[in-house]
Order: structure tokens, then C-alpha cells, then sequence
């Protein structure tokens, strides 16, 4: 029974552990900068020079940055709470880099980069933050110019860099009410011992129990005798007279 309720809890432990993997494709930051990615491989693909302007590399590795160091630092966070916060981060230093990039391409080509008041701004925002789907940007980009695509995907990367900022300051939060992952392992390697040592302890407690009931002390053969009481000392037969 011990056994058993030992192997129960380590299988739970594991279950919750199992549930962890893939489990970065459910956070929408993640699936924010998906978006990011796909946004810009088609703006560089379209509307740059891939032979003559560097620039084009930076860009898809900057966005590709964003998104890996977000697989990365969740992965991670499984051994360390550290690495986890210091990947999301160059997530976020990735994100801002390519920013800069695509001001940088409006403002030497001339373009317009919309202001909060610009009505095109105004009707994105919104919508934008409601859809974390690559497909549904892939349709709103297709056939648009160089100058709308780069406004959009400016729009899709301040909103993954506000979803980045607050991812941190979550992960930052955690560490102080949880600890580090050594920390938590020590406190459930507690538990367990607890939890088994505990079990041990109430069927041993029961086991004596059973068998202080089922033999009287005076039946146990495993214990010895009480001495029997002293008998009274016979009174000698009269003599023959």
C-alpha cells in the first residue's frame, strides 16, 4: 500500500511536468510573435534586396529571435528560472531591434510612419489586438504597399513588446512568491519525504495495533508468562494416632 501510494505521487509529479511540453505554442506572446515573423519574412521578401542590403538578414534573424528566445526561455524555465528570465529578455531586445529596422526603412525610403491620430492607425489597433493568428495578417498584407506592411507590422511589434513587458514582469513575480527551481524542487523533494515517511509511520502504528488486539499478552507466545500467583502453603496431614 506504501508502495503503491509512493508511486502515485511521482506519477502525478510527472504528469504535471509532461503537460509542460508544447505548452509554449498556447502563450499568446508566442503566437504575437509568430506573427512578427511571418510579417517580416514577406515584407523583406517583397520589398528588399536580399543580394545588396544586409540588412534584410538582420531583419529575419531579429525576428526570429523574438520567437525562438520565447520557445527557449519557457523550455528552460523547467531548470531554470534564470535562464528563463534572461532568454525573454533577448526575446524583447530582438523585438525592439527589429522595430528600429522597419522605422529605419520608412523614414530612408520617405515614407510615412502613422501617428496614433492616423485613421489607418486608429482601425488597426484594435483589430490587431484581437488576433494572434499568422493567417489572418497574411491576409491583411497580401497586395498592400511597402509602406502599409511596415506600419502594420510596427503595430503587431509594439503590441508583442507591451505582451513581452508584462510576460516579464510575470516571470519576475513568480520568482519572488515561488523561489528558484531549486528552491521548488527542494520544497517538493520535502514533501515527498514527508508524505512517504508519514505513510511508513500510520501502517506501522496500525499493523501493531492489529496484532496488540488480536493476542491477549497473556497469549502472545512472543511474550513471556506473568508469574502465576504463589499457592498457599498445604497443611500437613495429622499423624496416625
Amino acid at each position: 500500500m506504501v508502495f503503491h501510494s509512493v508511486c502515485t505521487t511521482f506519477a502525478k509529479i510527472m504528469a504535471d511536468e509532461q503537460r509542460k511540453i508544447d505548452g509554449y505554442k498556447s502563450l499568446k506572446v508566442y503566437q504575437k510573435a509568430v506573427c512578427v515573423f511571418d510579417i517580416t519574412a514577406y515584407f523583406v521578401a517583397h520589398f528588399m534586396d536580399r543580394g545588396h542590403d544586409r540588412t534584410v538578414d538582420q531583419m529575419q534573424q531579429a525576428a526570429r529571435s523574438g520567437k525562438q528566445n520565447i520557445v527557449e526561455g519557457y523550455s528552460d524555465a523547467e531548470g531554470s528560472t534564470e535562464s528563463e528570465h534572461k532568454l525573454t529578455v533577448i526575446a524583447k531586445g530582438s523585438l525592439e531591434e527589429l522595430k528600429e529596422d522597419f522605422q529605419d526603412y520608412l523614414r530612408m525610403n520617405g515614407l510615412e510612419m502613422w501617428a496614433q491620430d492616423n485613421a489607418k492607425y486608429r482601425a488597426c489597433v484594435p483589430l490587431f489586438k484581437k488576433h494572434n493568428d499568422s493567417a489572418y495578417y497574411m491576409r491583411q498584407i497580401e497586395g498592400r504597399s511597402d509602406e502599409d506592411i511596415a506600419n502594420i507590422a510596427l503595430i503587431v511589434i509594439y503590441q508583442a513588446l507591451a505582451m513581452l513587458q508584462g510576460y516579464i514582469a510575470y516571470i519576475n513575480r513568480k520568482f519572488l512568491t515561488e523561489g528558484g527551481v531549486k528552491e521548488q524542487r527542494f520544497r517538493r523533494r520535502l514533501e515527498y519525504r514527508e508524505s512517504r515517511d508519514g505513510r511508513f509511520s500510520r501502517e506501522g502504528r496500525d499493523s501493531r495495533s492489529i496484532r496488540s488486539g488480536r493476542f491477549g499478552r497473556d497469549d502472545d507466545p512472543n511474550q513471556p508468562n506473568q508469574p502465576n500467583t504463589p499457592n498457599s502453603p498445604t497443611t500437613p496431614n495429622n499423624p496416625k494416632n
